[in-house]
């Protein structure tokens, strides 16, 4: 993980939380003291400098993220770096679009922009009020998190015809009191139920919205 910012920190919480070792890098001393027992193991390094990274083994990991948001200089001069060692899965963090496509003309295996997509994802919860929690995986597909509409209650799937009528895919259903579970044809859903519903993004959009 190079760069410790708030962004590199939550993901080594979760990696680690996983039980997998990670290596954090940051050229600056005092994040790496900040965070020195958080990390498998921690350095002060420059990132864009090859000859520091190959010392470090860094071409022998099979995934590194590059976490650097401020510095666009550092983040793709790192990233070069990072593809020219024959690092497989390089992933890095963009700040815009623009930056992410230079990032992607750099090599970068992976571009991920995390504040346009929590923005996206908010206001899809701000605008279909009835959403509970919304995924987009591109411009035209979407899963939702969301209550069962009226119409549907005390209806199993089979005869309710969610797909043709509103063109999304009930996967699983949360019954009231229960945890989530596959839905199939036979689940009859129930007032009060939860439904992850995937989709085109404008069908389940709709589908969202109904009452």
């Amino acid at each position: 993980m190079i760069g410790l910012g708030r962004f590199g920190a939550s993901l080594d919480a979760e990696l680690m939380s996983e039980s997998v070792d990670v290596l954090g890098l940051d050229r600056n001393p005092d994040i790496v003291q900040r965070y020195a027992d958080d990390f498998t193991n921690i350095a002060v390094v420059d990132s864009t400098d090859p000859v520091a990274l190959k010392q470090l083994g860094l071409d022998a990991f099979d995934h590194v993220v590059v976490g650097i948001g401020s510095d666009l200089e550092s983040s793709v001069l790192t990233t070069s770096v990072l593809v020219e060692l024959g690092i497989r899965n390089v992933w890095v963090k963009a700040t815009s679009r623009q930056h992410g496509r230079i990032l992607e003309r750099v090599g970068a295996h992976h571009v991920v922009l995390p504040e346009h997509d929590m923005g996206e994802r908010v206001a899809h919860l701000v605008l279909g009020t009835r959403m509970l929690d919304y995924v987009e995986f591109d411009h035209s597909f979407a899963m939702a998190k969301a209550p069962t509409p009226g119409e549907l209650v005390g209806i199993d799937l089979k005869s309710s015809r969610v797909r043709s009528r509103y063109d999304v895919t009930i996967v699983a259903v949360q019954h009231v009191g229960g945890s989530f579970d596959f839905a199939d044809l036979d689940t009859v859903l129930a007032e009060g139920d939860v439904l992850i519903v995937a989709g085109r993004t404008r069908a389940v959009e709709r589908f969202a919205a109904q009452q």
